[in-house]
């Protein structure tokens, strides 16, 4: 194979981006750019550690991230599996990147920032659902914000309901906790409690 060794040879293949492709990037939170983010019930956070790099999804109720001001975006950390690889890098190296999507439409929001992890009470217990506050929320310095269009969206047909997978098409969790542990997790009983164990620890 042939690979590309240089950002000289990189940009030479591709060419100076047009305006429109410049001109949407900037430093803070526009009021068209809070729309999105408050539209939102679904983002990726991409952050990086020693470990290497980590990309993990968030979703709540539209608006879960909330704008503070026009450089600050608060995330909070609903309960999951207790991993904490993007808190731990978060940690360790404040980089983060965010990438909202709205069901239903093609374009994208991209959000580069650093992030600190509050426990500040206060703030926890304003994100409470359910009286149940999160354990902690990342503070999000906005550095760039962007939308990204929706071609890569519309290539994948994401919304089209036509292509939705059937749930028995592929492993299922449980199948594949108990391959991966050679039996000793997992499996049918797993899959069975799944649903139930969700409703009763989602917040």
């Amino acid at each position: 194979m042939t690979f590309i060794h240089s950002v000289a040879e990189l940009e030479a293949l591709y060419g100076v981006p047009l305006e429109t492709s410049t001109a949407k990037e900037i430093d803070y939170i526009s009021p068209e750019y809070r729309a999105y983010i408050e539209a939102s019930p679904f983002v990726t956070l991409a952050t990086s550690g020693p470990e290497g790099l980590d990309c993990s999804p968030r979703g709540d109720k539209p608006g879960f991230v909330r704008v503070a001001d026009e450089k600050t975006l608060l995330l909070p950390d609903r309960r999951g599996n207790n991993r904490i690889d993007s808190l731990r890098n978060i940690v360790r190296d404040p980089r983060v990147g965010l990438l909202f999507l709205l069901p239903g439409l093609g374009n994208t929001l991209r959000v580069n920032g650093r992030a600190r992890l509050s426990i500040d009470p206060d703030l926890l217990a304003s994100f409470a659902v359910q009286e149940k506050a999160p354990r902690s929320v990342a503070v999000i310095t906005v550095d760039a914000v962007y939308f990204q269009c929706a071609r890569a969206v519309i290539r994948a047909e994401l919304w089209n309901p036509a292509r939705y997978l059937a749930k028995d098409s592929l492993p299922s969790a449980g199948q594949i906790l108990a391959a991966l542990s050679q039996q000793r997790i997992g499996g049918e009983e797993y899959d069975r409690t799944w649903a139930d164990r969700a409703r009763q620890t989602m917040w």
